[in-house]
């Protein structure tokens, strides 16, 4: 079964879209299909991934709205095999207010999906950093949800409200949702704080967190303003190594 994973996590600055492409990096092969929608207006995503932010094609700002179908925005990674992307530019930022006045707007993307997911082992969705409308249809069409979580101080600060949100859509929209994994990111082993956040995430969730950290990384910052992920543009790097081994990781939790 195709694995559904919203990227989620209303705190900006987390390593969320840097997970979501990186993960799905790893996994993408010849042999294993793996799709990232960009939902974030900001489309960093979409920037990683190679896509070219002046386009005029389509992409999910039209998907959203009921003016594309899915399959005829999705684009493939110029770099990696088996890697497509579905890209988002600031358009998508207006299908918020758009979607309003939309009968079961909480489900257009659930649609979108049903005919499309069989073609992909795994569909990586790229939530924006907030809980409205966009982030909603992402964790409705999901089936799991993959959470980034930075070792600084206040990591698990507005976690509560987040598990609340997708307990809320488990109850009432989506009821195979699960919180599937939880990464940790921009690990920063030179401080105690680092060390004490990582503890405390691990006390609180268990073994849902990845045993792999995302370490800070100059070079992870680095790789999306070159159009690139990690793999491609320094594939030896700690951060790659890092995403790498979680990858591993987490598609051994779904079997």
């Amino acid at each position: 079964m195709t694995r559904v994973i919203a990227v989620a996590n209303q705190k900006g600055g987390v390593g969320k879209t840097t997970t979501a492409v990186n993960m799905a990096a790893s996994l993408a092969s010849p042999s294993c299909r793996v799709l990232v929608i960009d939902l974030d207006p900001q489309g960093n995503a979409s920037t990683a991934l190679g896509y070219d932010r002046e386009s005029e094609s389509a992409g999910m700002y039209e998907v959203m709205i009921g003016e594309a179908e899915l399959i005829d925005v999705i684009l493939p990674c110029p770099d990696i095999p088996g890697l497509d992307c579905a890209p988002a530019d600031v358009d998508l930022a207006g299908a918020e207010i758009e979607m309003v006045a939309q009968d079961r707007r909480e489900f257009a993307l659930r649609v979108a999906l049903e005919d499309l997911e069989r073609n992909y082992d795994y569909v990586f969705i790229d939530c924006p950093p907030s809980l409205g409308l966009l982030t909603l249809n992402a964790l409705v069409g999901a089936r799991e949800v993959l959470l980034p979580i930075q070792c600084e101080y206040y990591a698990l600060e507005g976690l509560s409200q987040l598990l609340k949100t997708v307990d809320m859509v488990k109850s009432h929209l989506n009821p195979n949702l699960t919180v599937g994994a939880i990464i940790l990111t921009m690990y920063d082993g030179r401080t105690r704080l680092a060390g004490q956040v990582a503890e405390e995430v691990r006390t609180h969730f268990g073994a849902r967190v990845l045993d792999t950290i995302i370490p800070r990384s100059v070079r992870l910052s680095e790789a999306p303003s070159h159009g690139q992920t990690i793999f491609t543009y320094d594939p030896s790097s700690p951060g790659a190594v890092a995403y790498r081994e979680a990858a591993e990781q987490f598609a051994l939790v779904g079997n």
